[in-house]
């Protein structure tokens, strides 16, 4: 059995998943712009990833713009049959490589057409509808509009799968009144709990939870009680931080990047971590002193 095997599975409406998988963010040049540092070492971890049992991969065509869904089809199309890529949508990026709303229902559409295309694919498995009312997180107002653009795609074949990304409880509730969402995608790691309350509730629905930035995101995970915890059990903090995460709920999905495949293998392996009640309560100070 590989480290992923041993993450378990959940559903993504129809799909079933590992719940340890890949997002290919960093992929990507600096500052998520322009094209990979080393293309070989991309195209590498993503074929990595595939050989190690991944079969969920979370992407955008605004990673790049256009970067990373190019590299994922040349270094995997034909796709494995049990993969699931994931995408997003509802941003664009600027020339100065600034994350700008693209949020009309002719984007919206528009950016399916262009995910689709990059990939190589005729439908896409999911589609998350990434909300940018809030620069630094989610922020309320309604997402009727999209929402009801993106269930449209959906009943003309072009999306399988509907999630949300960068939400409140509210538009959740809003978006769901209009169309099945099989997952939302918020801030979320060891430090950053917010949703907390969130994640409990989406687990009673069968609604999977997939957090960005598990490992901190472009400020990562600094703590002194991290990297203790991390050194008694002989791995690293963040492979720590990221079986925290597979032992908080069932229903919480795992993409966490890398350019490295040493890294990638790294990640993986936290599933191999079983955190006994004892470190989990001391983890819980993470929280605190955030």
């Amino acid at each position: 059995m590989s480290s992923v095997d041993k993450s378990g599975i959940y559903k993504l409406g129809d799909r079933s998943v590992h719940r340890l998988g890949y997002g290919a963010m960093q992929l990507a040049g600096k500052g998520v712009y322009g094209p990979p540092k080393d293309h070989d070492a991309a195209i590498a971890v993503l074929r990595e990833a595939i050989a190690q049992g991944v079969n969920h991969i979370d992407t955008s065509d605004y990673y790049g713009p256009y970067v990373t869904n190019k590299l994922i089809r040349e270094a995997l199309s034909p796709y494995p049959d049990d993969l699931t890529i994931v995408t997003k949508i509802g941003a664009r990026r600027g020339e100065d490589g600034s994350w700008l709303p693209a949020f009309t229902a002719d984007e919206l559409e528009q950016a399916v057409h262009d995910n689709l295309r990059n990939l190589g694919l005729e439908v896409m498995d999911v589609v998350n509808l990434r909300i940018m009312f809030g620069v630094h997180g989610p922020a309320e107002g309604s997402i009727e509009a999209q929402v009801t653009k993106l269930a449209e795609l959906q009943r003309n074949g072009l999306v399988r799968h509907i999630g949300l990304s960068n939400v409140t409880r509210a538009q959740i509730a809003e978006g769901r009144k209009i169309c099945e969402i099989v997952c939302v995608q918020n801030q979320y790691n060891l430090a950053h709990r917010n949703d907390d309350a969130l994640i409990d509730e989406l687990a009673r629905d069968g609604i999977a939870y997939v957090p960005f930035f598990p490992l901190g995101g472009f400020s990562p995970l600094q703590s002194s009680t991290l990297s203790r915890v991390a050194e008694r059990l002989g791995a690293t903090p963040m492979q720590v931080a990221l079986a925290w995460l597979l032992q908080r709920s069932p229903n919480i999905l795992l993409i966490p990047g890398t350019s490295s495949v040493e890294h990638l293998r790294e990640n993986l392996a936290a599933a191999e971590l079983e955190l006994s009640g004892d470190v989990l309560g001391e983890l819980e100070g993470v929280a605190k002193a955030a």
